[in-house]
């Protein structure tokens, strides 16, 4: 199995991608996704809010909180899965 470092790489990727799509499907579906953005978008407004950002910089800070927490799980399978398949000797 990958090393700590590897999984935490290919976590972020994943996450990544899942966040992208979600963002991506966002008007092509009426919002109906956007309840799956909430952690990302939760960010961006308080971010938004907090310095007064610019719009790009909202959508990139909901896009990284969202591969962050979409991510986490895709990490916590590979963990599981490092965990029960034996390593060969």
């Amino acid at each position: 199995m990958p090393s700590a470092k590897t999984n935490l790489i290919i976590e972020l990727a994943v996450g990544a991608l899942i966040s992208a799509t979600l963002l991506a499907l966002e008007q092509s579906t009426d919002y109906a996704f956007l309840s799956l953005e909430w952690p990302g978008v939760s960010a961006a407004y308080l971010f938004w809010g907090a310095v007064g950002g610019s719009a790009a910089a909202g959508i990139a800070i909901s896009w990284l909180v969202n591969a962050l927490c979409y991510g986490l799980g895709a990490f916590a399978v590979l963990s599981v899965l490092k965990l029960l398949i034996p390593a060969k000797a």
